[in-house]
């Protein structure tokens, strides 16, 4: 075992916000799933992330409940889950030492959101000196407001203001942001074309 997939924030907290409405890819947990399946086929540690703000009253707190993996995806008892109070994988959790003990060097990671969690989660791995495979469509995010609009907007005011940028721009300069510098980008198909015997 070489290789981990780590799996990032893929939780029914954001189901919970309105904002889900405007996600990029409502069927995210299908493609990670499809991830953690070639994962699991190829000896792969996985391990699940989930972001937490205890006592915040919000989606995010635990004490509310959604704090859990989406409905559609399962974890196998041996495979690691990991709380997290920060926006990267490594900082606040034991993600560095687990990969260290298990000689670790190459990960693959998805999750949500695409330009927060996730990239910040490769350019920290990076950095660390990892491998990093940011598999682009097991990713998803929301269209994000300007910095200057106000905070208590409806998601019909947020998608109207042409300031907004929307979630495909977002994937597409994360992609530019990342690629040759900090990761491989790749879909989960192509992982898949790879994995196939005689690719």
């Amino acid at each position: 075992m070489t290789r981990a997939l780590i799996v990032i924030d893929v939780q029914e907290s954001f189901r919970a916000r309105p904002l889900w409405e405007t996600i990029s890819d409502p069927k995210i947990a299908h493609q990670v799933d499809r991830l953690v399946r070639l994962a699991r086929r190829a000896g792969d540690l996985v391990v699940w992330v989930l972001h937490s703000e205890p006592g915040s009253g919000d989606v995010f707190d635990p004490a509310l409940g959604h704090v859990r993996l989406m409905e559609e995806l399962r974890r196998l008892d041996a495979e690691p889950l990991l709380h997290k109070t920060s926006h990267n994988a490594f900082t606040t959790t034991n993600l560095q030492q687990l990969l260290t003990e298990r000689g670790i060097r190459d990960l693959t990671v998805c999750g949500i959101r695409t330009e927060q969690c996730v990239e910040t989660t490769t350019r920290v791995a990076s950095d660390l000196g990892y491998s990093v495979t940011f598999v682009v469509d097991a990713t998803a995010t929301n269209p994000i407001a300007h910095r200057d609009a106000p905070a208590d907007r409806s998601v019909a005011e947020l998608l109207a203001d042409p300031r907004t940028l929307s979630a495909e721009e977002i994937i597409r300069r994360t992609e530019y942001a990342l690629a040759g510098r900090f990761a491989t980008i790749a879909t989960v198909g192509q992982l898949e074309s790879s994995a196939e015997p005689g690719a």
